[in-house]
């Protein structure tokens, strides 16, 4: 059963994001932002100027007092040891953001947003370093752990794109579209009526693994190898679009949550684990499949993906309410999953130890 953290807003939750120090940060409809304890009970609480929706919140990875949150185009740096007024407004953006997402080394920020621009902010000189872009909103961005100069992202032009801050070009993409009908899926045909426009990505602990939940409602994982990505898995995770996903800090367990209420537990370690030990061998091959054919390099990698044994979830909730965010704490010894959906509340589950 789900343990309910409220008083900490009166509107809509949209995300969630928990510091190393175990504090947790919530942002809503209306510009409210509040910070919880492990127990559930708000600490603090801000409405920010103007009343914009918070979008994004995100912890520095190195200053875990320092708290970013994304409201319409700025982003407000906050110090949670005093939640007042912003200690810092960055207007980086032109359109609404989506999605903050701050590097290891605690040196870039990417704020992704309704333009389809990822804004890269240098955190020393507080100005934008890089400036990349999708067709269409980008939805989600995240650096890759151990790499502070690497991220991925995704968009409504249902595109997954691999980048470099030293590049301003992408050094990867792929189609979501195009993938599933070159692999000649038999749901090729309704994809047309059920585009798979990208909504969140996750990049497991290793840094080279990464999941994305799309509208189709499917999970795909993705490997980097180099300066491009394999298409490692993919199933059908919820019945409506996947609005969440989110690996958990260790191995290759994932979260992902929908809009048809559900929130379940995935482990792909068994899909991804074998080839994760050979990432030279695997690059090697997969260079020559691909110079022979790309299409025939696509038919084999799904022929691959189908000797796998099913993919089912570990574990099941059934929340019930649209899922607007997923985030997980280490609660009194116990992992928790955090849930923000449609209402003013939290819902934190508990969850089995994988």
């Amino acid at each position: 059963m789900a343990v309910k953290w409220n008083g900490g807003h009166s509107c809509s939750v949209l995300c969630l994001n928990v510091s190393a120090e175990g504090l947790v940060a919530s942002g809503a409809e209306r510009g409210e932002l509040a910070l919880w304890d492990g127990g559930g009970s708000p600490v603090a609480q801000l409405r920010l100027p103007r009343e914009e929706d918070v979008t994004s919140v995100v912890f520095s990875a190195r200053r875990p007092s320092t708290l970013y949150a994304s409201h319409g185009e700025t982003i407000s740096v906050l110090d949670v040891r005093s939640l007042q007024e912003p200690l810092q407004r960055l207007h980086v953006n032109e359109e609404e953001i989506n999605c903050l997402s701050v590097n290891d080394t605690d040196s870039f920020l990417a704020a992704a947003d309704d333009s389809g621009a990822i804004k890269v902010v240098d955190l020393e000189s507080k100005k934008v370093s890089r400036s990349l872009r999708h067709s269409n909103i980008c939805s989600s961005v995240a650096f890759r752990p151990q790499r502070p100069q690497s991220l991925v992202s995704c968009g409504l032009d249902m595109q997954v794109m691999l980048w470099n801050l030293q590049k301003v070009r992408p050094l990867w993409t792929t189609n979501l579209q195009e993938c599933d009908m070159e692999e000649e899926s038999p749901q090729s045909a309704g994809q047309f009526f059920n585009p798979p426009l990208a909504h969140s990505l996750s990049v497991a602990s290793c840094g080279n693994i990464f999941g994305c939940g799309a509208q189709d409602g499917k999970v795909r994982i993705f490997r980097v190898t180099g300066a491009r990505f394999e298409h490692e898995l993919e199933f059908q995770a919820h019945s409506l679009g996947v609005s969440q996903v989110l690996f958990m800090p260790e191995g290759y367990w994932l979260l992902s949550g929908g809009n048809d209420g559900k929130v379940l537990l995935w482990d792909v370690s068994s899909n991804v684990g074998k080839q994760q030990k050979s990432p030279a061998k695997s690059l090697h091959r997969r260079k020559a499949q691909a110079a022979a054919s790309s299409r025939k390099d696509a038919k084999l990698n799904k022929a691959a993906s189908n000797e796998h044994p099913e993919v089912v979830p570990k574990l099941s909730i059934k929340h019930g309410e649209k899922v607007n965010w997923l985030s997980c704490a280490e609660i009194k010894g116990s992992r928790r999953v955090l849930i923000a959906d449609q209402t003013s509340s939290i819902s934190a589950y508990p969850l089995s130890e994988p």
